[in-house]
């Protein structure tokens, strides 16, 4: 390969595009390496993910875009899309890789090595306290090997990438050495694995080949590790959150955190903070993070669940199951991810046009972990469906509510106690459901005469509690004819798969304009054929 002599904007995009196309690939494969009884979930998914955010960012960027562009995009949108331990140290890896471009519309081959070495720093120097034989481990003798090659004269990006990865390989072969658990399963450190995935991925990218498929052996005495072996954690909970408008620093964060407990990840990108944590106590590094900003993606498991999951097989011993749960049918997938945060236990996929079987249902409730179900089946061409469930499995074990709209099945969920009865929530959530105002958008799929209203093919229809109540031409119109003489403090927009963010955010700001009084939110709901769905109180 010649020797590049500027790096433009399109050669880093699609060298991250390489890496996140290495992942897609590999992913599996660093999976069947995780060997620790107590996981932050699978360390190859989490670091796919993590880059599938920033591919999604890049890849809507144009082919022109400056290289500090691409950069900023990518640093911003891999923080926001960390998952997981080794998801949040490859944010920081990218966050380095940002600050090395920052600004600059192409580089040479040494300012993108150099870049490159920053970010294998930032990745290395995001946790708290390192520990020797893993990804950190790897990281720091990739960063040795891109500064080596860095001072070279005549130094190509390819020559730069080549010697990080090399250098990095040795730093993984000596793992298992570093910690008991990887030399008895006989594997390397995968978080380290899936660093050099990343970096193999970008040479592809740069190289415009395919990426490489990894061929790891299998496990030695796999399982004899944890199989059966006591857990002592002294800090039980994985606790991960974001925090928006913040003005803290790193340190800040890290000091005011450090006696809550372990294995801390700090991220910082302009005015987000993203913390991953090990806590006895959630909610005081919760509260703590709270007088920074707003809280978002807040997600805490206990480690104890997770290891004694992972002591058993399916051949051992079925989970057992507990309490109520919810079962919420969602139409798209942000409003999957809402109810999810909002406690639903299970979820189907489902809503207009795509009515989910009653054997979807009893399937969920079988293998779901909860002893009783409420079914929220948030459409009415689905409560037929819920009912029948409830004659199958009987009543002391299945209710529902006859939620007809996304609107009435959040206001339903956000009621919902897992410390009362089956009985007492339904009754509770039905009143809830009866009491939560609605709309929706769609488009008109035939002429037809409804509720005295003339309907023409293709024209936007505006609907309020489940009621057609006028036609437009644009999804503005109907907004306006639709909610002009509600009495509302706060209406929630949920978007759907054929509106753009900006879109709706620009369809929010008209309702503002329409009455300064309402509070206007706006969410990715995801959901075809409706491109708003709102809930209004």
């Amino acid at each position: 390969m010649e020797e590049m002599k500027v790096i433009t904007g399109k050669q880093i995009k699609d060298m991250l595009l390489g890496a996140y196309h290495s992942f897609e690939k590999n992913f599996e494969a660093i999976n069947d390496l995780n060997v620790f009884p107590v996981p932050d979930g699978d360390t190859g998914t989490n670091m796919m993910h993590t880059m599938a955010s920033v591919a999604k960012a890049i890849s809507a960027m144009s082919d022109t875009a400056e290289a500090g562009e691409i950069g900023a995009a990518a640093a911003r949108s891999a923080i926001m899309g960390a998952r997981g331990n080794s998801g949040v140290i490859l944010s920081q890896l990218l966050r380095g890789i940002g600050k090395g471009v920052a600004g600059k519309k192409t580089l040479n081959n040494t300012e993108i090595g150099k870049a490159f070495q920053f970010g294998i720093l930032y990745a290395y120097r995001s946790v708290s306290k390192p520990v020797e034989g893993t990804i950190l481990t790897v990281a720091r003798g990739m960063a040795k090997g891109a500064y080596h090659a860095v001072r070279g004269k005549n130094v190509s990006l390819e020559d730069v990438l080549l010697e990080a990865i090399r250098t990095g390989k040795e730093e993984l072969a000596k793992t298992p050495e570093m910690l008991p658990a990887l030399k008895a399963a006989g594997v390397v450190d995968a978080g380290g694995q899936g660093l050099i995935v990343f970096f193999e991925g970008c040479l592809a990218g740069l190289r415009g080949h395919d990426c490489e498929v990894l061929q790891i052996a299998p496990k030695a005495a796999a399982g004899v590790t944890i199989k059966g072996e006591p857990l002592d954690l002294e800090y039980p909970y994985c606790t991960e959150f974001i925090v928006k408008g913040a003005s803290v620093d790193k340190k800040t964060v890290s000091d005011a955190l450090q006696g809550f407990g372990n294995s801390m990840i700090v991220a910082v990108v302009e005015d987000i903070v993203k913390v991953h944590i090990h806590t006895k106590h959630p909610g005081d590094a919760l509260n703590t993070a709270q007088e920074w900003g707003t809280l978002h993606d807040i997600k805490i498991e206990n480690m104890r669940d997770q290891h004694e999951n992972r002591l058993f097989t399916a051949e051992d011993i079925k989970p057992v199951k507990h309490g109520v749960g919810v079962l919420t049918v969602a139409p798209g997938e942000g409003l999957a991810k809402i109810m999810h945060e909002m406690g639903a236990a299970e979820i189907i996929s489902g809503g207009q046009s795509m009515n989910p079987p009653v054997e979807d249902f009893v399937q969920a409730i079988e293998n779901g972990v909860c002893e009783q179900y409420i079914i929220l089946p948030n459409n009415k061409n689905i409560i037929l469906a819920a009912e029948q469930v409830r004659k199958l499995m009987g009543a002391s074990k299945v209710s529902f509510v006859p939620s007809t709209n996304v609107a009435q099945g959040l206001a339903a969920l956000l009621h919902f106690d897992s410390t009362r009865s089956l009985d007492e929530n339904t009754v509770i959530m039905t009143k809830e459901t009866k009491e939560a105002a609605s709309g929706s958008v769609t488009v008109a799929v035939r002429n037809s005469v409804v509720n005295g209203l003339e309907v023409h093919e293709g024209e936007y229809l505006g609907i309020l509690n489940d009621k057609l109540v006028c036609t437009g031409a644009s999804i503005e119109a109907v907004l306006e004819q639709m909610l002009r003489e509600g009495d509302y403090e706060l209406i929630s927009m949920y978007y759907g798969a054929d509106l753009s963010e900006a879109e709706a955010g620009q369809l929010a700001d008209k309702l503002q304009n329409m009455n300064e009084d309402w509070e206007v939110e706006t969410f990715y709901g995801g959901q075809p054929l409706y491109p708003l769905l709102l809930a209004m109180e």
